[in-house]
């Protein structure tokens, strides 16, 4: 259950209370540049184009009537509505992405307009606009907001390209390098609000963390949709499996033939048994049983059968008498006097 305060006054009223003091066309523009009656967001060219004046001129006109509001005696007497607004903002963090602040007052999309446009009169918020690091986000606390995304640009840099962490490793690293971190903000919900904001990390289906092109955190296409459930199942799947697999987590249709091809092509993938496979990052190697056993003897020098199917076994799912027919293999493969195999 969510804990965190929401607020108390109903946005679109308050929001029809400042349109009130408007003229004609500067309430026109802003309604329609925030979408305030539940239609969509119109541009500033868009707008232009009604009134057949440039895209500068709509921007002034909208900076005046937000002036005008900021003036009135109605926004003065609302003023308890910012501060309601920025208790919110602080019990999510100081600072939070606009989705999240938006998604935690309300699921309408007309309401969230009408609070994006309260945020936006209110001098107590600052927005941080998207850019290639972080998304849109908004603070009550710039002293918080620079240390969050200090924090978060130092924690991208020290991550290595295919490293993945888990959640409660990426909150431990994030927490080393925020300094002298208030009290009220040493909670688990606020922490994973604000490793949110960065577009540079995320997380996968699985829960860890890495970077968020890797293909480990973002799934593109039927190859990563393979790795990611025979990932999730821990062991190795045959090409059957991961199909349906695939079409139940994912709600995506996988044709079999297009799973075994990938299977084959994609070198995270490792043949270990009939139409079976398992991630090579598991320690498995590509090769047949035969390369199997004489890389196991190139390892570790001769062994004793019993203690080479064992092995074999480790790495591929194949009946033991597979791996007796490939030590036959009298031009590869041959015993001393201990009853070890060695390679020729």
């Amino acid at each position: 259950m969510n804990l965190t305060p929401t607020i108390v006054f109903k946005p679109k009223q308050v929001t029809k209370k400042f349109l009130a003091v408007l003229q004609n066309r500067p309430r026109f523009i802003i309604i329609n540049r925030f979408g305030l009656e539940g239609q969509k967001k119109m541009t500033l060219e868009a707008i232009g184009g009604n009134y057949n004046i440039t895209r500068e001129r709509v921007r002034q006109i909208e900076n005046c009537g937000l002036n005008a509001i900021k003036k009135s005696a109605v926004f003065q007497k609302e003023k308890g509505i910012f501060d309601d607004l920025a208790r919110v903002i602080k019990a999510l963090g100081g600072v939070v992405s606009e989705e999240d602040l938006l998604n935690h007052v309300s699921k309408d999309p007309k309401t969230q307009n009408n609070v994006t446009f309260l945020l936006v009169l209110g001098d107590e918020f600052r927005k941080q606009k998207e850019d290639k690091e972080f998304k849109h986000h908004w603070s009550v606390d710039d002293d918080i907001a620079e240390k969050v995304r200090g924090s978060l640009k130092t924690l991208s840099q020290k991550l290595s390209p295919d490293e993945l962490l888990s959640e409660s490793e990426i909150i431990a690293n994030f927490l080393s390098y925020l300094q002298d971190l208030a009290e009220q903000y040493k909670n688990e919900e606020i922490i994973k609000r604000w490793l949110g904001l960065s577009k540079v990390i995320d997380k996968n289906l699985l829960g860890e963390w890495g970077f968020a092109n890797s293909p480990h955190i973002n799934v593109r296409g039927i190859k990563d949709y393979i790795f990611w459930v025979i990932r999730k199942h821990g062991s190795p799947m045959h090409f059957v499996e991961v199909a349906e697999a695939i079409t139940k987590t994912f709600n995506k249709k996988a044709h079999l033939a297009t799973c075994h091809n990938e299977l084959i092509k994609d070198k995270r993938f490792v043949l270990v048994g009939r139409g079976l496979y398992a991630l090579k990052e598991w320690g498995y190697k590509k090769g047949t049983v035969r390369d199997v056993i004489k890389n196991i003897l190139q390892k570790d020098g001769p062994l004793i059968k019993a203690e080479i199917i064992k092995r074999v076994l480790k790495e591929r799912y194949v009946k033991e008498n597979t791996i007796l027919v490939n030590l036959q293999d009298y031009t590869l493969f041959a015993k001393n006097n201990k009853e070890e195999y060695f390679i020729l």
